[in-house]
Order: structure tokens, then sequence, then C-alpha cells
């Protein structure tokens, strides 16, 4: 047995869960709503406050999408509940950002600012203090969504290993190189 998908996902009583006839889970909180299409081979069976899921052999793909829906549906629970939330710091002189409602405005030392539309599954907030890295502030009840937000809003000036200088997380270590004129 899967220890991943053997585990049942315990519902909060705010969230509410339905299973259709094609197999797609529909989460509904109060942060949202999300739904997921679930392999027609895994079960899901929803009783007693909890989501158990079901898979009818030990074959090898039944095991791996055993414990991939089982993850899948249990951030769509956490997400409609509590809700997700990501902060990125931008370490270098002259960085700055700025929004304007959903478009994230990005001052990343090339000679254009860049323009990141998105969307309104994700809320954002942007704060500038004094002597401090500027900060962005992501949330947003789908997990997978936020990630891939993320990667792409660090994908325009990654973190480098000589000065530390780009986007990164807040709390993220950076692995630190000496560079040429360490040997001297």
């Amino acid at each position: 047995m899967s220890r991943i998908g053997k585990l049942p996902i315990l519902l909060p009583a705010s969230v509410s869960v339905s299973v259709d006839d094609k197999n797609l889970v529909t989460v509904k909180g109060p942060k949202g709503e999300l739904s997921q299409l679930v392999n027609s081979d895994i079960k899901v069976v929803v009783e007693d406050g909890a989501i158990h899921l079901v898979r009818p052999t030990d074959d090898k793909t039944h095991r791996a999408l055993h414990g991939l829906y089982r993850a899948l549906i249990h951030n769509m629970v956490v997400g409609v509940s509590e809700g997700y939330k990501k902060e990125l710091e931008l370490v270098g002189v002259g960085y700055r950002v700025s929004n304007a409602g959903q478009v994230l405005d990005l001052s990343l030392g090339y000679t254009h600012n860049i323009y990141l539309q998105l969307p309104h599954e994700v809320k954002v907030e942007t704060k500038t203090e004094r002597n401090k890295n500027p900060l962005i502030i992501l949330e947003s009840a789908d997990k997978q969504l936020l990630g891939q937000i993320c990667a792409k809003i660090r994908s325009f000036r990654m973190p480098e290993p000589y000065k530390g200088k780009g986007i990164r997380f807040v709390g993220e270590e950076i692995r630190r190189k000496s560079g040429k004129s360490a040997g001297k």
C-alpha cells in the first residue's frame, strides 16, 4: 500500500466535496472552489467527513496514481480552507516592484521594465520599505498555479551565486561561490 495514498483526507467543517460520474472531484470552501479530474481507475470515496482513495491493483501505474491524486486532492482541501501564501524578495541595487491591480511592474536592471499580468485567482501585494529589499506577496487557493507564477517571476532574474543578486523566496539560502580572487 502507498504510504501517502492510504492516508485519509480529513475535511474541515467549512469544506464540501462532490464527486461526479466522470470522476471529477470538486472542492468548495471559504477561499474558493477547485476541481480535479481523477483517473478512472482510482476510486474516490467520501464518507464520515473524510476522503479515501482506493486503487484496483498493485500495478506500478496504479501505485503512482494513488499517491499522486491523494496529494492533489489534499492540496485542494487545504487551499480552499486555509489558502497558500508565498513571499519573494528582490535582492539587488535598483531592483524595484509595484503593482496596479493584477499587473506586476518589475524593474530588474534591464533596459525596460517587465510587466506581468497575473490571473484573477492570485492576490498580489507589494511592499517597499526604506533600507529593506522589496517584497512580492502572493496568495491563492491553488497551490499549483501559485508555484507556476512564483517560478515565472523568479525566472526574470534568477539568484546568482557570486553576489547573491536576484529574486528569491524569503528565507531561502543561496549557496555562495568565492570568485576568481579567492586564491590570491
